[in-house]
């Protein structure tokens, strides 16, 4: 049901009025300044209006364009200031899934088996996923054999944007990977939330699958009790490549391969879906359509929100008619009266 409330959105571009009087100022001050000429030294003052063409019917018509070039310019700062009444009351509605990244930054990410490399591939599919815009709580954590909560759930998708640039391997000081870490600091993000709120909770682990870590298992199986299901985007290859700067124990270049089928293997786990990272935005699409999938079906009702009907508009129409007649009739009345 619509209520009223007559007011502006930005008052503040009233401050621009101020430019009326002081147009006005000016070209009262300035008027003798500019006309005179020469032949005031000589001429009686009753006699220049003959000499000079200048009359009081033309400084009338002068007066009258520049009252219509003022009502213009206060009409438009009106219209920019928005003016608006009459608003309706609208269901809102919180975001019925969030999605917590975990995104692999160990030494193997640094493999340029994809191009540029693993992780920037990696980050570049998140952007890809921040892209889609789909309305729903994000979160990343960034893990390697420590795990750090890189971003907390939000709907404020811009902060992912700026802090997925500073995310590299070189951050790293020790080797190797845990993933159980970053499950259990995941986990906790999704725990601050309030339980009653029936929301749809996922995981995304954006990695190579090069990790070998016991207990795996048993706490992803705790997740999905807890209705949280996990999803896996895998990057690199099968054929995979040499961890740069990383030696085995007998000297020779360590090699990391894309564990397809251990990271298959966590997904059923997990009761999500599983993805290779391509160039195209098609796999980071099929995993938000699975945790999109009973989005609808849960959403949960907020608080209501006021929606205003803005009537910016309606000054804007006198407006155009103004410039139209100054552009027109009465810039041809000008050119004739001089």
């Amino acid at each position: 049901m619509a209520e009223s409330g007559f007011h502006f959105a930005q008052p503040l571009w009233f401050w621009l009025l101020l430019v009326i009087p002081a147009a006005v100022a000016w070209l009262v001050f300035s008027r003798p300044a500019r006309q005179r000429g020469r032949e005031y030294l000589y001429a009686d003052a009753e006699l220049m209006p003959h000499l000079t063409g200048e009359t009081a019917a033309a400084r009338g018509r002068d007066w009258r364009l520049v009252a219509a070039w003022c009502l213009a310019w206060a009409l438009a700062v009106t219209a920019m200031a928005g003016p608006r009444w009459d608003y309706e009351r609208i269901a809102a509605f919180q975001p019925a899934a969030e999605l917590v990244i975990l995104l692999d930054i160990s030494a193997s990410m640094k493999i340029q088996d994809v191009r540029p490399s693993r992780l920037a591939r990696a980050r570049q599919e998140i952007q890809d996923l921040l892209r889609l815009d789909p309305g729903i709580r994000m979160g990343l954590v960034a893990f390697a054999t420590v795990a750090h909560v890189v971003a907390p759930l939000t709907e404020d998708l811009e902060t992912l944007h700026r802090v997925l640039p500073g995310l590299s391997a070189d951050l790293v000081r020790l080797p190797g990977s845990r993933l159980g870490n970053a499950l259990e600091k995941a986990a906790l993000l999704f725990t601050q939330e309030e339980k009653k709120r029936r929301i749809s909770r996922h995981l995304l682990l954006i990695t190579d699958g090069d990790f070998n870590e016991a207990g795996l298992d048993e706490k992803i199986r705790r997740l999905r009790e807890q209705g949280i299901h996990l999803h896996v985007l895998g990057v690199g290859t099968e054929g995979g490549g040499p961890v740069p700067h990383v030696t085995g124990p007998d000297g020779r270049a360590v090699i990391s391969r894309l564990n397809l089928q251990e990271l298959r293997r966590l997904v059923e786990l997990g009761g999500g879906r599983f993805e290779v990272a391509d160039y195209h935005d098609r796999d980071v699409q099929a995993i938000l359509e699975e945790v999109l999938k009973d989005a609808d079906s849960i959403r949960v009702e907020g608080q209501p929100t006021r929606v205003w009907n803005e009537r910016f508009y309606l000054p804007l129409i006198p407006v155009v008619l103004l410039v139209l007649w100054l552009f027109g009739p009465a810039s041809r009345y000008a050119r004739g009266a001089s």
